[in-house]
């Protein structure tokens, strides 16, 4: 094997612990011939290079996927493709018809003196620009800026490098990245600086002050500000979180060690008050938006009316059990109730992804269509302005995923759902305005991913399933393919020796319910031999884990460690979204109940029918919700699974974000015996295998705590376990942080399950 650095763990049994010293065995495993050789039959460097081909899966599909970027007249549109070293961008008419938008010689040709080198690659050196008019363009390339004269294809350095037209990004108070607002008319640009509110003029780049109060931890946030349509009005938020707990994060690496105090708002505590205001940045006046009592409720700015007459907002309670939907004055401050949406567990849409916003779709006469999961799966309804029901536009079980385009003079809505038959697949479907049949507009298998045109006369479609590489076309408003525009290059495939995943169906541990997943196996696989199994998790009420797409980057590491030698699988068991409410609910107030009941069933049905698997050599990893489900995995089920590595793990549900937990489990004075339940920490005596925790100090969503936590317990319990640190790592890590717990994921479980030797 290639020589490189080594992977230092922490090996702790609680045992060493005798008097007030804690001793940490430091065990390093060097990369260069540690593990034994277990491969007699493969060539180790071809196992080595495609492993790490593997880790970079998405990154080697090229073509497939079109991102368009549409032309003035709503139908015209162009688009990049190719390698990086081979971008060529292509122009597409509205009937299919294609061609390069730029001359890729005579650029290059022009732009090499002023760059002062010759252009690597044969593509252009830019794959996005800006027009200045019909026959000018703006692009960037080498650090510095350029216009290009399409006819005459001269090219000129830009004057300024400045644009102030883009966007830059700002960071509000919980830490999340906020991009610039610019109004629609295009002259401003609102930041938040320093807690206050900021413009910057287009025009020249100046700078204005609008607020100047913002004080420690009551300060203007700025997430999800929206003009108003004529670009008089600014709706934005300011928060209020004093009193709100908050978090260390030590910064370890420094000559000196310091602290910072991260907002961490916990579960059953305070929680910080959000304050709607509409600014108007020309006079400065502020106006104050009632939106009701301040204490544990969520505000979410939705956007104006077409004629501004009112700013609309969402306001959800701490438990996400009722979501209003309110219109505000901007005059006054006044509001009044539009709609109200309640559910006994949790309304649809809690998870901040999309901030609700795609439960709304406004119609150009103030009607609007409502997505909701009353009956239990998400299904779309008309309204009129004032919330008054109009119709019901969709029904059956399965769930609606979102509104994509609305044909109001047509009288048609496009919409994309999960199909009965393949309940992961997305599919195109339209629905008239006045109720009736759905029709299905897209029929391929797999995940099917909608762009419209502006101009509404046709659609993009982009598609993949697990094995079969993305396809995008072009197809108009009746689902009439009229173009074929790009087709994933999959000549890489060969030289991987690349095999397919497999999808397959179990029950769920109550022997009754379908649950679906995906399987992967090692390039030479062979099923006369007998394979150690991994089961990757995720298993939180927020998101699936398993990939219905060919090129998701999520799983190139679950298909490199396939390589290595391994059956790795993941399955969406109960308490995941995308079934529908009575799938999903099954984890409320329950979580940690019956996600493992669920692997274990499926980890034992796959054995069954496939005799390859080794039962006796299972293991599991996973982060985050994946971090905690994999630690419960080895407490629950040690039967099961003898190794594991959990990364960012939570121990315990109390000592979470409030927004994590509360919408899923309640409050803990409501719920302790689900809180109770629950905890990782409760359970550590029943550790048996071997168990690998990693966790950055840095983390701001599951706190460096939680691992503390839980190594005492284990401690306190007498176990042994591995633990890895990672300094200054965020909650999902990042650069040579990521790149070495890819590494110590790899090795750990070579080491420990030992693919390729015999059962």
């Amino acid at each position: 094997m290639t020589k490189g650095a080594g992977i230092a763990i922490c090996s702790i049994h609680s045992s060493h612990v005798r008097v007030s010293m804690i001793l940490l065995i430091l065990l390093v495993f060097e990369l260069s011939g540690d593990i034994p050789p277990l491969y007699a039959e493969q060539d180790p460097s071809i196992r080595e290079r495609i492993y790490s081909q593997c880790l970079h899966f998405s990154s080697l599909v090229h073509g497939g996927t079109v991102q368009a970027h549409w032309m003035a007249d709503g139908s015209t549109f162009w688009y990049a493709e190719g390698a990086p070293d081979e971008v060529t961008i292509y122009k597409v008419n509205r009937d299919g018809s294609k061609s390069p938008l730029f001359d890729v010689s005579r650029l290059r040709h022009s732009l090499s003196p002023l760059l002062g080198k010759e252009l690597p690659g044969k593509g252009l050196p830019f794959q996005n620009f800006s027009f200045v008019s019909e026959k000018q363009v703006d692009f960037a390339a080498g650090g510095e800026h350029f216009t290009l004269n399409l006819d005459t294809y001269e090219v000129k350095k830009r004057q300024t490098a400045a644009d102030y037209k883009a966007l830059g990004e700002f960071h509000n108070f919980l830490g999340q990245t906020v991009p610039e607002v610019l109004s629609p008319s295009q002259k401003n640009v609102m930041f938040v600086r320093d807690g206050n509110l900021w413009l910057r003029l287009t025009a020249d780049g100046r700078e204005e002050a609008i607020t100047s109060d913002a004080e420690p931890d009551y300060s203007w946030d700025g997430y999800g500000a929206a003009w108003s349509p004529d670009s008089s009005l600014l709706a934005v938020t300011k928060v209020d979180r004093r009193g709100v707990e908050k978090v260390p994060v030590v910064h370890w690496l420094g000559g000196v060690q310091n602290v910072d105090w991260m907002i961490y708002p916990r579960v059953g505590k305070r929680l910080y008050r959000t304050e709607l205001y509409v600014v108007s940045p020309d006079s400065r006046k502020l106006v104050r938006v009632d939106a009701g009592p301040t204490e544990d409720h969520y505000i979410v700015i939705l956007g104006w009316r077409a004629d501004g007459s009112e700013l609309l907002f969402f306001r959800a309670d701490r438990e996400m059990k009722r979501l209003d939907l309110l219109a505000a004055d901007p005059a006054t401050g006044l509001t009044h109730p539009v709609l109200s949406e309640t559910a006994n567990t949790f309304v649809a849409g809690t998870s901040f992804d999309d901030r609700w916003v795609t439960n709304y779709t406004p119609l150009k006469d103030e009607s609007f269509i409502w997505r909701s999961e009353r009956d239990g799966w998400d299904h779309l309804y008309l309204y009129n302005k004032h919330g008054n029901l109009i119709r019901r536009l969709t029904s059956g079980q399965f769930p609606v995923v979102k509104v994509v385009f609305v044909d109001e003079a047509g009288g048609w809505i496009y919409l994309t759902a999960h199909p009965q038959k393949r309940p992961y697949d997305v599919q195109l479907y339209r629905v008239s305005l006045k109720g009736g049949s759905l029709q299905q507009l897209t029929a391929t298998d797999g995940q099917h991913e909608i762009q419209f045109a502006p101009s509404g006369q046709y659609f993009l479609d982009t598609y993949s399933t697990i094995d079969d590489p993305p396809v995008t076309e072009m197809r108009n408003r009746e689902g009439k393919l009229l173009a074929a525009l790009s087709r994933a290059d999959t000549a890489f495939l060969k030289d991987l020796q690349w095999r397919a995943p497999e999808e397959f169906v179990v029950k769920a541990a109550d022997g009754k319910t379908d649950l679906y997943g995906a399987l992967y196996k090692p390039f030479d696989f062979d099923p006369a031999k007998r394979y150690p199994v991994i089961d990757y998790i995720y298993g939180g009420p927020t998101s699936g884990v398993v990939s219905h797409t060919f090129d998701s980057d999520e799983f190139d590491q679950v298909l490199a460690l396939a390589q290595m030698g391994f059956i790795v699988f993941s399955v969406d068991g109960r308490g995941t979204p995308d079934r529908g409410k009575e799938f999903r609910d099954i984890a409320y107030r329950n979580i940690g109940r019956y996600e493992i009941p669920d692997h274990v069933a499926t980890l034992k049905q796959l054995a069954a029918a496939r005799p390859y698997i080794d039962l006796s050599r299972a293991g599991i990893y996973g982060l985050s919700w994946g971090g905690y489900m994999t630690t419960r995995a080895m407490l629950l089920a040690p039967e099961i699974y003898k190794v594991a590595v959990a990364s960012s793990p939570p121990s315990d549900f109390r000592q979470l974000a409030m927004i994590t937990q509360e919408p899923y489990m309640g409050l803990p004075s409501d719920n302790k015996e689900g809180y109770d339940y629950g905890s990782n920490l409760a359970i550590a005596d029943r550790l048996r295998g071997k168990l690998l925790i990693i966790h950055g100090t840095s983390d701001t969503s599951a706190p460096f705590s939680h691992t503390m936590q839980m190594v005492d317990a284990l401690m306190k319990a007498n176990k042994t376990f591995d633990l890895l640190v990672l300094p200054e790592q965020p909650h999902v890590y990042v650069d040579h942080g990521n790149d070495y717990w890819i590494e110590t994921i790899r090795r750990y479980f070579v080491t420990n399950l030992q693919p390729g030797s015999a059962p």
